[in-house]
């Protein structure tokens, strides 16, 4: 594993135990990765019942709009009701502190409880 991988799985698992504890919910867990019908990274999130994918990015440069798209992908690959990106934000470490993207329309949906 490459020093890029392993900064990419430890950022991935620092926000998957993190959501865990802080959702107080145990199914929710980095997963491993599924070749071209990749789910995402983090599995177990639900938003009243509904599957949440999310991708975990941790990149010195950002490419927002490849990775709203790859989560997007990843969530119709999980049936998922919308993806998010959490993306690292320099010079802090804390999950709590890390940066979320999701499009206006999975905004609604969020705002909305999953209910359109």
């Amino acid at each position: 594993m490459s020093a890029q991988q392993r900064k990419g799985s430890t950022f991935e698992k620092s926000i998957a135990d993190y959501l865990a504890i802080q959702l107080q919910d145990d199914r929710i867990e980095r997963r491993v990765t599924n070749g071209n019908k990749d789910r995402g990274d983090i599995g177990g999130v639900r938003l009243n019942g509904h599957r949440v994918v999310i991708e975990c990015k941790n990149h010195n440069r950002l490419n927002l709009a490849g990775w709203v798209d790859e989560a997007q992908t990843e969530a119709g690959n999980d049936d998922a009701i919308l993806g998010a990106v959490v993306h690292k934000r320099r010079g802090t470490a804390q999950p709590g502190e890390q940066y979320v993207t999701i499009t206006v329309d999975d905004l609604i949906t969020l705002l909305s409880g999953g209910v359109q």
